[in-house]
């Protein structure tokens, strides 16, 4: 067993697809419709080309409540993993991110919390 996807609620798919893509830097693999959504998939160009985060459109409102309450708790959904926490977080406040948490050394890593412009919560951690 191994993990192949991993799903994050967005808000707006093509609007989501423009920020991880543009602003985070993954590469589109996967874009067809289904049904009245898209099957979006991003990759890290950093990561194995098939270990994929699906751009899952936020359609069901049990859905929408949870994402909702997460962002209004201040609780990310997700984490990604990056080499220099600074230097990110330098180059994303050039593309205007929004960040809830500056960089912040806490126990074994440093992390960072912005948001992706489509209802989440996104933390970029360091190990240390």
């Amino acid at each position: 067993m191994r993990i192949k996807l991993n799903s994050i609620m967005v808000e707006d798919q093509t609007r989501a697809l423009t920020f991880y893509t543009e602003v985070l830097g993954f590469k589109k693999k996967s874009d067809f419709p289904v049904g009245e959504y898209r099957w979006i998939t991003v990759v890290s160009p950093e990561g194995p080309d098939d270990l994929e985060l699906v751009l899952e459109p936020n359609a069901n409102p049990a859905a929408k409540t949870f994402q909702q309450a997460m962002f209004a708790q201040g609780i990310p959904l997700t984490a990604f993993e990056v080499s220099d926490l600074k230097a990110e977080f330098a180059r994303l406040k050039e593309h205007q991110v929004a960040f809830t948490q500056e960089p912040t050394p806490m126990g074994p890593v440093m992390i960072a919390v912005f948001s992706d412009t489509c209802g989440n919560l996104i933390q970029l951690y360091q190990p240390l």
